[in-house]
């Protein structure tokens, strides 16, 4: 009889029998433990106080700790606690989809909301419908103790420099943020199909502009100029007294609430800059070549300047009007030759400087010359 020949658990099954009674030849290892589908923990959890507000932001996850989609709503507790306190519930009722971009608001109790600066730190906790945490989220920290005053009378005027923003003077020395939103934005620009040139990059809707105090025990500030700005556009402001402070050796800020917006159009209804600097020089006709008076002056240099406009009136006549002399279309350069003048007469001339949008300067201060005769 032909021998059977056995491999692998039949070879020995004999000898080893009793030994993998129970875990046998294809048994896998030991059994894992159950799965909990806990949710992910949030991560980006923010926290922003202003006056008595405090305001949370966070998404929520998408996945559970085993990698698949969490199916359904979640209950969302919060809590704050103090240094070594434990974590108290602030109520929310907050039941929200998965990846929701998350947003809440509490009005701090009386006792947190006066006293000195102190911190006080927010978590956020998601259960699975089994009521399982999967734990406290990252630490946001915000500033409890009473908030700085809210700024009153904010006002806002347009000047060639940019908008001048005042408000009611603080005897405190703190810091004040203005906020700027961009009212009229305006759409990106494709390249120019022959030049390529850009357009001026698209404003950001949202700007801010911290102003600090004039002097560490001085009083607060009480006006502010805001450069960066661009004619034609509607702007709103709002601002806040900011009051810094380290805590626990990282530097946090404790503000006051917003105050009423304000909002201003920015016209640019302001001439360039006189010209100065002028001076006229006369040279004598010489054959093939007229007479003339030719007059310089010192460049203005206004982003929105178009040109310069000349003008002339005969000397010892103060009474005569100013004859513009130069063309219809304003003078690029600083300068100008004047041939329509007559052999040892005096005439005295003055420049303005003209913006893109129209707007003339007053003349120059003037400056006259002589013809010489023939």
């Amino acid at each position: 009889m032909t021998p059977i020949h056995k491999s692998g658990c039949g070879l020995f099954g004999a000898a080893l029998a009793a030994a993998f009674f129970f875990a046998g030849c294809g048994t896998p290892g030991a059994p894992l433990p159950p799965s909990l589908k806990l949710p992910d923990p949030v991560t980006d959890l923010e926290t922003t106080r202003a006056g008595n507000q405090v305001s949370l932001a966070f998404t929520m996850p998408k996945k559970n700790t085993d990698k698949l989609l969490i199916k359904g709503n979640l209950p969302v507790r919060i809590c704050r606690k103090q240094e070594a306190e434990t974590c108290v519930d602030v109520p929310s009722g907050l039941l929200l989809p998965p990846g929701a971009k998350a947003a809440f608001t509490e009005t701090l109790p009386p006792a947190l909301a006066d006293g000195p600066p102190r911190p006080v730190t927010y978590f956020v906790e998601l259960k699975n419908s089994r009521g399982r945490s999967s734990g406290l989220s990252n630490a946001a920290v915000i500033l409890a103790g009473q908030a700085p005053a809210p700024i009153a009378g904010l006002s806002a005027s347009v000047r060639k420099q940019g908008v001048v923003l005042r408000w009611t003077a603080d005897s405190e020395s703190t810091s004040v943020r203005l906020h700027r939103k961009l009212l009229t934005p305006q759409p990106v620009s494709k390249p120019q199909a022959k030049s390529g040139i850009m357009a001026p990059a698209p404003e950001p809707l949202e700007q801010n502009l911290l102003v600090e105090p004039a002097g560490e025990t001085g009083p607060g500030p009480d006006r502010a100029l805001d450069k960066d700005i661009r004619f034609g556009q509607v702007y709103e402001y709002r601002a806040q007294r900011v009051t810094r402070v380290i805590a626990s050796g990282k530097p946090l800020e404790l503000v006051s609430e917003l105050s009423a917006p304000v909002r201003v159009e920015v016209l640019d209804i302001f001439p360039p800059a006189v010209p100065n600097g002028l001076a006229a020089v006369a040279t004598a006709a010489q054959a093939g070549a007229k007479a003339s008076i030719d007059l310089s002056w010192q460049p203005v240099t206004d982003a929105d300047l178009a040109g310069y406009i000349v003008y002339r009136r005969e000397a010892g006549a103060p009474n005569q009007t100013w004859q513009r002399i130069s063309p219809a279309e304003p003078l690029v350069g600083p300068a100008f030759q004047d041939t329509a003048i007559q052999p040892g007469h005096t005439y005295q001339y003055a420049v303005t400087s003209i913006s893109q949008s129209g707007h003339q300067s007053e003349r120059s201060a003037d400056t006259e010359e002589t013809v010489p005769n023939l």
